[in-house]
């Protein structure tokens, strides 16, 4: 530019010899004007580029920080708060990247077409480029690194599901094994007993020609079911009443409340019902 400047300046002093006084003056004014305008030009062209610049530089800085916080969110706990920091800060890379791109290219084409020739600011806007690249290369690591912390953490969620399933399992089948071991304890600690008159045990085949269930189609619905842990007195509302069914000695005692009714009181359940589980007792 300072050469142009100088060639224009030489031919104008030149021309200016053969002038008069007047019109040597408004040559010179000429001149300095059409010096004036060229550096205005050459001033609009240079705030032309360096605004472009500026932008570039601003949005390597504001990508740098970006992907800091996406470095700092991968690094925290796994919350969808902090995967949600990274979905939003790796949109705006890509977007403020390809917007550096489109604007590297307007600073090439800028140069290109301007009067400016200067070396430095080519290799200014080359030095851009290559940081621009260089961001690329490192955000297409760091994809390649969230996607491999996303497939670890489908593949933690599978495993976690699946162990879910099996807990889900094995507490279904140890309820129904504690269902089923409830059942088999209440049914080996299970008694039943009936009390009636010589005709109502008769008719309901309990007794037959003076034994005690030896008929196999007696009427089992006819007896009331115990649990021997805990039902340790039975009253038979009568003031008669004698034991049918064989039940060891000394492991009961048969006596009478307050008016003179009999009761049974069972002072060893597991010796009383080892011989029966069914008690058969005689009213009048």
């Amino acid at each position: 530019m300072k050469k142009i400047l100088i060639l224009v300046a030489c031919a104008l002093s030149m021309s200016a010899c053969d002038m008069t006084k007047g019109e040597k003056q408004d040559a010179m004014q000429q001149q300095r004007d059409s010096l004036q305008r060229i550096i205005n030009e050459k001033d609009m062209e240079l705030d032309d580029i360096l605004g472009v610049f500026n932008e570039v530089q601003d949005g390597i800085r504001r990508i740098n920080e970006a992907e800091g916080r996406v470095t700092i969110a991968e690094a925290g706990p796994e919350k969808a708060s902090s995967r949600e920091v990274i979905r939003e800060n790796m949109d705006f890379i890509k977007q403020a990247m390809q917007q550096n791109r489109e604007m590297i290219a307007q600073l090439q084409e800028k140069l290109k077409n301007s009067s400016i020739r200067g070396t430095k600011m080519q290799k200014t806007i080359e030095s851009l480029q290559a940081q621009i690249e260089a961001q690329a290369a490192r955000i297409q690591e760091l994809e390649a690194s969230l996607a491999e912390k996303d497939a670890l953490i489908e593949a933690q969620g599978d495993a976690i599901a699946g162990l879910s399933n099996d807990v889900v399992s094995l507490t279904e089948e140890n309820k129904q094994k504690a269902e089923k071991v409830q059942q088999q304890d209440k049914e080996l600690n299970s008694a039943w007993f009936v009390f009636g008159t010589k005709s109502e045990l008769k008719e309901q085949k309990i007794l037959a020609k003076g034994d005690v269930l030896k008929s196999s189609d007696f009427n089992k619905d006819y007896f009331t079911k115990i649990d021997i842990r805990y039902d340790k007195d039975i009253k038979f509302y009568s003031k008669s009443a004698q034991l049918l069914s064989t039940h060891p000695a000394g492991t009961y005692q048969l006596v009478k409340d307050k008016q003179g009714q009999y009761e049974l009181h069972i002072t060893d359940p597991k010796k009383f019902w080892s011989v029966s589980k069914y008690l058969v007792v005689l009213v009048k």
